[in-house]
């Protein structure tokens, strides 16, 4: 699914040079190689803060750490993602509240957070799935309208455009209150082991989110407020550092390989290409397809003979989860979300994947369905 040692062979010389400089320096732990990729990052978002930390999770759990909220408060987003944007909601005690999501972009539906928005409602997590942004133009509207603050989790979507309506163009994860990311090394932009960051124009909030992500210290051992052990380390920075100048190139190169495989599977009865939504560029973390009248396990096991690998981002929606029982929502409670569970299917895409290469992928693809219609 991810090409990383190709990937590395064409940047190997820098990346080992920034490595090596970083050991002989042994400026592990916030050095200079921190500060450095927080300025880099910082410009390449637009965004007037990023504070870097452990990983994307940690990121989702210090931002609503920094936020003032209390056990009960209500933090509505999605149940179609990955499990760490519930779980930092429950390790805090506080209440996740889900809506459906658009079966097109397989978004959190704008248009159900209203109903949901509760005197308890402190929040809304939108989560920028696949690599292309929710509707932030009306998440916003609603919470200035209901005084709510908005994380973004942008763990899938970095470096993806935001188009407002009067032409204005912003960077997924600095629209909202604090936006999150994760660099795990299958991410657009990933270090070689766990990293993340937080954005954020609020010098109030990125004076907070440092201290939390360093044990809630701004002064070593004077500690002002709870927090945790969250750092980005000085090799995973300068890893970053090199592939951040490269990350408009890998952007191109992703899209790319989606525009091929929309050409050549848009007509094959049973599959949904994935759709570009018009207020967003799409980054295409992953090719993610709807399979429809097809058997998913048929189809993925016929791809698996023929040595492709498909992943199903995610097989279980998150509140039909054992962990998450107590919320006590059931079957049926989220259509599209436990309709599209069934039915993606995430292609291989890369920045490595040569055309004849995914020229086999289509070609094995049109074949299953040559023989199973």
């Amino acid at each position: 699914m991810v090409d990383l040692v190709g990937q590395y062979q064409k940047i190997k010389a820098d990346i080992n040079q920034s490595i090596e400089e970083v050991i002989l320096s042994s400026a592990f732990i916030n050095g200079p190689e921190v500060q450095l990729f927080r300025e880099e990052l910082s410009r390449f978002l637009g965004s007037k803060h990023v504070i870097p930390c452990g990983n994307g999770t940690d990121a989702l759990l210090v931002a609503l750490m920094a936020l003032n909220l209390k056990p009960g408060d209500e933090i509505i987003s999605t149940g179609f993602t990955f499990v760490a944007t519930l779980e930092v909601i429950a390790l805090l005690g506080l209440t996740p509240v889900l809506v459906d999501v658009d079966p097109g972009n397989f978004n959190l539906s704008h248009e159900k957070i209203k109903a949901v928005i509760t005197s308890r409602t402190k929040a809304i997590i939108p989560v920028h799935l696949f690599g292309q942004c929710c509707h932030m133009e009306s998440i916003m509207k609603l919470a200035k309208e209901h005084n709510l603050f908005v994380i973004e989790d942008t763990a899938q979507a970095l470096g993806c455009d935001y188009l407002f309506g009067n032409g204005s163009v912003k960077k997924a994860g600095t629209i909202g209150t604090i936006g999150t990311t994760s660099f795990f090394p299958s991410k657009n932009l990933g270090c070689y082991g766990d990293g993340g960051a937080l954005m954020t124009d609020s010098d109030e909030l990125a004076d907070k989110l440092t201290s939390i992500v360093n044990h809630g210290t701004k002064i070593k051992y004077h500690h002002e407020r709870i927090g945790v052990n969250s750092r980005l380390d000085s090799l995973q920075a300068a890893i970053l550092r090199v592939k951040l100048k490269h990350l408009e190139e890998y952007t191109l190169a992703r899209q790319e390989v989606a525009k091929r495989y929309d050409e050549t599977l848009k007509d094959i009865s049973g599959i949904k290409i994935p759709v570009r939504s018009s207020y967003s560029t799409h980054v295409f973390h992953q090719y993610t397809i709807i399979l429809e009248g097809v058997d998913r396990d048929k189809f993925t096991g016929f791809l698996k003979l023929k040595g492709i690998p498909t992943m199903v981002y995610y097989p279980v929606p998150l509140h039909l989860q054992k962990a998450y029982a107590y919320m006590n929502y059931s079957p049926g409670d989220f259509v599209q979300t436990e309709y599209l569970c069934d039915h993606v299917i995430s292609l291989p895409i890369h920045t490595e994947l040569e055309n004849d290469q995914q020229d086999y992928i289509i070609h094995s693809i049109i074949d299953f369905f040559s023989n199973h219609s």
